[in-house]
């Protein structure tokens, strides 16, 4: 018994060992780029001879790259709002009325999530250079409420899943009505599971680098896309900077994931 334990506990260990090996070797890209990004502005080099913030000021002072910052920001709130205001409602359909063929809507909500993104960014240039929404804002933010809205709505249904159906049904014979239920009611209840699809969604939005560059150009680019260019065409070190900052903002995000993901386990 004691052998059988002391393998049980070396196997856990093993398989400890090996996933924190695997976290190391993901994360040392970045962990190599955030000291490149307070190094010399004229060149890229590891370890930097001196330490400055001069990236960081050319960065904020550039307005190719400060005004592509700001164009993701707004495609990302917009897109998220959007996608709560679309999302959200959908899934309370899906989860608690029977409605035929609700498994099949279900299906065609979470479609995107199945087809390569490439098909997908090669699909929308093609139907929006029919309606004249190629390297605009308004395109951008329809094509990636296609994309995060399956997220959003697996976050939600989730929610629903745990939620007192009782809550609703008490509300129901007291007279309240369905649009009552669902704002006073079930709302309350998914606090948590709409936060954790909403910041799926804003950074789902704003690391999005495919569709954007096959539907954007110079009046509508998004970081993402600015930075893939610049990859391609001017390699500049202020590159070190911006994916210092959206490092921290993506992990800032996920730790607010993981933290309204512990507070929904806990909540009874």
């Amino acid at each position: 018994m004691n052998a059988l334990f002391g393998s049980s506990r070396l196997s856990r260990n093993l398989i400890a060992t090996a996933a924190w090996l695997c976290y190391v070797f993901l994360l040392l890209p970045s962990l190599i780029v955030i000291p490149i990004s307070f190094g010399n502005p004229g060149q890229i080099e590891f370890p930097p001879r001196q330490f400055t913030l001069a990236l960081y000021q050319q960065f904020f002072t550039d307005p190719a790259w400060w005004g592509s910052m700001v164009q993701s920001l707004l495609v990302a709130t917009v897109t998220t709002v959007l996608t709560l205001i679309l999302a959200v409602p959908a899934a309370y359909a899906l989860v608690r009325s029977r409605l035929p063929g609700r498994n099949l809507l279900r299906g065609l909500f979470m479609m995107p999530m199945l087809v390569p993104v490439i098909v997908l960014g090669l699909g929308l240039y093609l139907q929006f250079s029919n309606w004249g929404l190629l390297d605009t804002t308004t395109g951008l933010v329809l094509s990636h409420i296609m994309l995060t809205t399956p997220f959003i709505m697996v976050s939600v249904i989730s929610g629903l899943q745990h939620s007192d159906v009782s809550l609703e049904t008490v509300a129901s014979i007291m007279g309240a009505s369905r649009p009552v239920i669902f704002f006073r009611v079930v709302l309350p209840q998914l606090k948590a599971s709409i936060a954790v699809g909403s910041l799926f969604a804003f950074l789902m939005s704003l690391d999005e680098v495919v569709v954007a560059y096959f539907l954007t150009g110079t009046k509508a680019m998004t970081l993402p896309v600015k930075m893939y260019s610049s990859i391609r065409w001017e390699l500049t070190p202020v590159l070190a900077a911006v994916s210092t900052l959206l490092t921290l903002l993506s992990l800032l995000i996920a730790l607010g994931i993981i933290a309204l993901q512990r507070k929904t386990e806990v909540t009874p």
